[in-house]
């Protein structure tokens, strides 16, 4: 007869090798994604990104109030879903938070130095913006300031249209218009991202979840 422990069992990391950090996606998923986000930067313009960022933020808002707090620092291995790295479908709804906390401020970074005509002088790279493990509840306040301060930096900036570019290790060289993009289209990725660990959670199965 099979134990409690193991009807309740999820896999982890452990139970599976992930790639390492800053592998990238698979080639033809990279071709798609490159072709999905230039016919974004094509048919979008900056206060449409913006709108898309704070709604992204809203709904990450309503998914973090969906569970309780105690969940909230649970690793779950998940699906690796289309724009994620392998290596971070075993994060936790508060390591995911630490992660774009981190892009968020790299992103806002790279849009205030180039609009000022300027090239950050640092290399963009996946494998440098993974989260800490043993973040805690603290993360959610932290991640809502980082949201404001890019919501922010990008109302005060200039013509983000810039000739100066800054290269992102999946799409090349970005100005500073193409980054904001880059951000909006983040956000998405880990709200998704976050819907599905919740949903991975054995005692929440079923439990509506906000999309």
């Amino acid at each position: 007869m099979q134990s409690i422990r193991e009807f309740t069992h999820m896999p982890t990391s452990a139970d599976t090798k992930l790639a390492a950090p800053g592998a990238g996606l698979p080639f033809p998923e990279l071709l798609i994604a490159r072709s999905r986000f230039t016919l974004k930067c094509w048919t979008g313009d900056r206060d449409s990104f913006v709108a898309n960022f704070q709604e992204e933020r809203d709904k990450i808002g309503d998914l973090i109030a969906s569970i309780p707090e105690s969940q909230r620092g649970e690793q779950r291995l998940i699906k690796r879903l289309r724009g994620m790295e392998d290596s971070s479908r075993d994060w936790s709804v508060w390591m995911t938070l630490d992660h774009l906390r981190i892009t968020n401020s790299a992103f806002a970074h790279s849009i205030l130095l180039l609009s000022k005509g300027k090239t950050p002088n640092v290399i963009a790279s996946t494998a440098a913006v993974k989260p800490d493990p043993a973040v805690t509840v603290r993360i959610e306040d932290k991640f809502q300031k980082s949201c404001d301060a890019f919501l922010k930096l990008v109302e005060k900036a200039g013509d983000l249209k810039t000739e100066v570019r800054h290269t992102h290790p999946w799409f090349g060289p970005l100005d500073a218009f193409r980054w904001l993009a880059l951000a909006s289209m983040h956000m998405g990725i880990h709200r998704a991202q976050i819907a599905a660990i919740i949903d991975a959670r054995p005692s929440l199965k079923g439990y509506p979840i906000p999309r």
